[in-house]
């Protein structure tokens, strides 16, 4: 029985599965964005009126802890060409400054 199945047969069934699969993770993700969406406008609203900062990241130092709120040259406040002092410097890039607004 099973050596009747043509190659193409089997072909065809594991390319139909795989569309049905990726449609059916694709309207999974649909639906998970369009019942967190509700959520996450809520949070925004608690941060917008509590007038909370970023995140904070690291416990080191201050400008990896927000780095949002940090300048560009706070790594180097010693000396230009000094190294930073903390791992987490290594992890974190600076922050990026748009003309004319932080």
């Amino acid at each position: 029985m099973i050596s009747d199945v043509r190659k193409s047969t089997v072909f065809s069934f594991f390319i139909l599965s795989g569309l049905m699969l990726s449609a059916v993770l694709m309207l999974h993700a649909r639906q998970s964005r369009i019942n967190s969406e509700a959520t996450l406008a809520a949070n925004a609203k608690m941060v917008k009126d509590l007038r909370l900062t970023d995140l904070c990241l690291f416990t080191e130092a201050r400008y990896t802890r927000h780095p949002s709120m940090a300048d560009l040259h706070s790594p180097f406040q010693d000396h230009p060409l000094a190294l930073d002092h903390f791992p987490s410097g290594s992890l974190v890039s600076p922050p990026r400054f748009h003309h004319g607004a932080p």
